[in-house]
Order: structure tokens, then C-alpha cells, then sequence
């Protein structure tokens, strides 16, 4: 009885622990908590969230990466430059984005991303860190390294900028 009792107050606790973390902006069906910063998804459910249509269209776009773990992680300066169209800098945003295909049916590629807002590149180009690259054109990746078997074994740096902190951008 007293098992059967204990049970359910664990039970109890954990629904309404769920039930708080929605209340509070836990996360939706595609795995974004827009109030904590944080994508925890795959792929297909990332194409889902973007882009909407049918988990076919979604798995035809993401191709061998489908069934692959993502975790994105963003600050508040990352929804200001949203918010705002990036028409309002300077900005301290950064972005972390974890790729992981190490799953039973994944793509067995992992890869980390470290992106920072720099300002427009194209019209002064040392904007971008030393041994980064610009994306988006006012962002620089400063950290892109990782495996993927389509490159071949071994693991691969495509930028590592000194400093690869964010609070030096």
C-alpha cells in the first residue's frame, strides 16, 4: 500500500512538474523552448518547425541527417537582432549549435558550431575573426568542428578562432 501510495506522489509531482514547465514556456512539439534559448530536436522536427508541410517533405530535405539530434542554444541578443532585423547593432549574439548522428539510425556525423554577430563583413571584411568565416552575412562562425564519415575518418576543424569565446565578440 504504501508503495502504491509513494507511486502516485511521484507520478503526481512529475505532471505537475511537465505542467509548470509548459505553463512557464517549456518546450513546444518541434523542440524549441523559446523561454530558456534552447532547440532539443532533430532534424526533421527543426524543418517541421521552419518551414511547416509533411514529415515526408521534412525527411526528404534532411536526407541522411532525418533521425540526427540537434541542440541549438541562443541568448537574449540573438531574439533582439531578430526582433529588431539585425537593424539596430551593435549586438552580443551568439549561437551554439551541437549536431549529433550518433543515434541507431543517424548519420553518424557530429559536429559543433560556435556563431557570433560581427557586423557587415562585406563592406569591411576584418569583421571576421582570424581563422573564422562569415555566414549570413553579418555572423561569424568561429568555431566549426566535428566528423562526418562523407568527409572520411578522422576529425575535422573548418574554423577555430582565437579566441573561441563568445565574450570576445
Amino acid at each position: 500500500m504504501k508503495k502504491i501510495i509513494y507511486s502516485s506522489i511521484v507520478v503526481a509531482s512529475m505532471l505537475i512538474g511537465v505542467g509548470t514547465a509548459f505553463a512557464a514556456g517549456g518546450f513546444d512539439q518541434y523542440g524549441y523552448n523559446d523561454t530558456a534559448r534552447i532547440f532539443n530536436g532533430t532534424c526533421v522536427s527543426w524543418y517541421m518547425s521552419k518551414f511547416g508541410g509533411t514529415e515526408a517533405q521534412a525527411q526528404d530535405y534532411c536526407g541522411d541527417y532525418s533521425n540526427d539530434k540537434l541542440v541549438m542554444k541562443w541568448n537574449a541578443e540573438w531574439d533582439r537582432g531578430n526582433a529588431e532585423g539585425w537593424s539596430n547593432p551593435p549586438y552580443a549574439a551568439y549561437e551554439n549549435n551541437e549536431w549529433n548522428g550518433m543515434t541507431k539510425e543517424g548519420s553518424k556525423s557530429v559536429w559543433k558550431y560556435k556563431i557570433v554577430w560581427v557586423g557587415d563583413y562585406a563592406t569591411d571584411p576584418l569583421l571576421i575573426p582570424d581563422g573564422g568565416y562569415g555566414i549570413w552575412g553579418q555572423f561569424a562562425v568561429i568555431m566549426d568542428q566535428g566528423k562526418d564519415p562523407s568527409y572520411g575518418p578522422g576529425h575535422f576543424w573548418f574554423a577555430h578562432s582565437m579566441p573561441t569565446g563568445y565574450g570576445a565578440y
